[in-house]
């Protein structure tokens, strides 16, 4: 295609602004489930912490379906449909988990197995949707543009995230079952509305994925799979992505244990401190994305920096806070806890950026199948670092029966895995580098001989 016309132009930042209200969406979906329904099944409804956990983490081990959304949606036509699919179903899941919820508190059989039900169509929905929006981008978005567009669709998925919750949270007052239900439902018409729209005609006039199919038809599931596996850059990255995303969500669940255990802090003041980690992982965010795209340096020389750099940082930094479960009071926790977030941030977004690089960079493109799996990968250890890390500190705690060590351990831990993440950066990102320079070698010569 390239040798017998004019390329279409990449999407431009208008069209990633609008992918990145999908994630937006995504997140405002996302937050009510597993904060503010968590925080009725375990508070108003005295049930044990670890049913809404579990529910959290069915809805992560569902996300292990995402290669099947991402080579539908290779095979298909469009992506946006299967956009537009995912928020649907996720919406519905989330309405439903909210009067399953309500159900617990009478009917605690019944409202339970509802609730798997809808925690399996959020998984799937965040998985069919989620999937296929950065497909769209890896496809679609110049590779000058794709560490900044990365760092565009999660600051939005997590100021959706804010958004939902502030907004939420003031329209649940005084709660009510009732409140609940309207809000709830306001919130999927919304989410929804503003997917709509956000995608409408966003791939008119950008052909994203069509020179591979009009050369061959695409695969089955189980060929394609095996395709992607086969190469080393696919391989690599996945090992890559399962590792540092353990290393990253570990701390998710004892980082405010640990401020009120070890240093004493209230519930308002650890809160705080979690927002202090937020700020940091913002402020990465931006700075990895205008840093990644500021020049147009290969993946090994630019973004595989700020993937190092930043996993580095990480490592650092959870080794400070392993010394800091020994000190206790008196050590810098927050600035501390900032660095932390900072380099997660910095680490996510040029990830998330190489990714994108990575998915059309093998010997045949299958985006949306190299982003499903990359995102189950993720998935699957989001949900197995939180529990890792909780379960670890229980542990430790009873073995050795007093609070800092037992968090020394973990924090130790987790800086390891954040060494470990940045050698196997080096290693997925030159495999990466070598397949690209050869893909961009038989293109040149399938236009030389066209």
């Amino acid at each position: 295609m390239a040798a017998t016309g004019s390329k279409p132009a990449g999407l431009g930042w208008l069209a990633i602004v609008r992918i990145g209200l999908v994630q937006a969406s995504i997140g405002a979906l996302v937050m009510l489930p597993t904060t503010v329904l968590n925080r009725l099944m375990v508070v108003e409804y005295a049930l044990l912490a670890a049913i809404p956990a579990g529910l959290v983490a069915w809805h992560y081990a569902v996300q292990l379906t995402r290669p099947l959304w991402g080579h539908g949606s290779d095979k298909g036509r469009k992506r946006t449909p299967w956009i537009l699919g995912g928020i649907a179903t996720l919406a519905g899941g989330m309405l439903l988990a909210s009067h399953a919820t309500l159900m617990m508190a009478t009917t605690f059989g019944v409202g339970l197995a509802l609730a798997v039900v809808a925690y399996t169509l959020i998984g799937i929905g965040v998985g069919m949707g989620g999937t296929s929006a950065l497909a769209l981008l890896a496809s679609g978005v110049a590779p000058q543009r794709r560490a900044a567009a990365a760092a565009t669709t999660w600051i939005m998925m997590v100021a959706g995230i804010v958004t939902s919750a502030i907004t939420v949270g003031a329209l649940l007052k005084p709660f009510s079952p009732d409140r609940l239900i309207e809000v709830a439902s306001g919130l999927a018409f919304v989410t929804v509305g503003f997917t709509a729209l956000a995608t409408f005609r966003l791939e008119q006039g950008h052909v994203v994925f069509e020179e591979t199919r009009k050369s061959e038809p695409a695969p089955d599931f189980r060929a394609a799979l095996a395709e992607i596996w086969s190469e080393a850059a696919a391989r690599r990255f996945t090992v890559f992505i399962f590792v540092s995303m353990i290393a990253f969500s570990m701390q998710d669940l004892i980082l405010e244990p640990f401020a009120g255990l070890v240093f004493g802090m209230d519930p308002g003041a650890s809160t705080q401190l979690g927002g202090q980690h937020q700020g940091g992982i913002l402020i990465g965010m931006i700075i990895a994305g205008v840093g990644g795209s500021a020049f147009k340096g290969k993946l090994s020389s630019n973004l595989r920096l700020w993937i190092i750099g930043g996993c580095l940082l990480s490592a650092l930094a959870l080794a400070a806070l392993a010394f800091a479960a020994m000190v206790g009071p008196g050590w810098p926790i927050g600035a501390n806890v900032f660095v932390l977030g900072f380099g997660n941030g910095v680490f996510a977004v040029a990830a998330i950026g190489s990714m994108m690089g990575l998915a059309g960079a093998g010997a045949k493109t299958r985006e949306g199948i190299r982003m499903g799996v990359w995102g189950a990968s993720q998935a699957i250890a989001f949900g197995t670092g939180g529990l890792l890390g909780a379960v670890g500190v229980d542990i430790a705690r009873r073995a050795m029966g007093q609070d800092g060590p037992a968090f020394q351990i973990i924090f130790t831990i987790e800086a390891v895995l954040f060494v470990a993440a940045a050698v196997l950066a080096i290693r997925a990102t030159s495999a990466a580098s070598a397949s690209s320079m050869a893909q961009r070698e038989t293109t040149r010569k399938q236009e030389v001989f066209a």
